[in-house]
């Protein structure tokens, strides 16, 4: 399901699982082109109206429910394609790590321009003195993992 205002997806290191790759990139780099899916059944439709690639509800549950973690290239490049990253998200954690970055940025501006992350809080994150910005870090990483609570 697409992320509602104010809910975070975890972040995805880049030795995780194909299900937790997938679902990274549904609650962070859906499209904007595309009505935000409340199921399995409209992440594959959108996916098969986008990319021309017959994709199955029952392929999107297992992939995102890890009961699939090899599924077809065809497959794997019709997600690519949906989701605008690099086939190579979906490869070995070299090839992941090297495209962490971008996607982390990618999806920081999809945050940004769909209102759900605030520009001037990103401001205010970079006009902080860095000494204590690596306090907010920290609280941040630690809110993030689950650690805080």
């Amino acid at each position: 399901m697409a992320p509602t205002p104010r809910q975070a997806a975890p972040a995805v290191p880049p030795s995780a699982t194909l299900a937790d790759k997938i679902e990274w990139l549904i609650q962070n780099l859906w499209p904007p082109t595309a009505p935000p899916p409340k199921n399995n059944v409209e992440v594959a439709a959108a996916i098969t109206a986008a990319t021309g690639e017959d994709i199955s509800s029952t392929t999107i549950w297992k992939l995102r429910t890890g009961r699939q973690d090899n599924p077809q290239l065809r497959t794997l490049t019709a997600l690519a394609a949906f989701f605008a990253v690099p086939l190579g998200y979906f490869g070995t954690e070299a090839e992941t790590a090297a495209l962490d970055d971008d996607l982390t940025l990618q999806a920081l501006r999809h945050a940004l321009d769909a209102s759900t992350l605030r520009p001037d809080v990103l401001r205010a994150l970079i006009d902080i003195p860095a000494d204590i910005r690596w306090l907010i870090d920290d609280m941040i990483i630690t809110a993030a993992s689950g650690r805080g609570a």
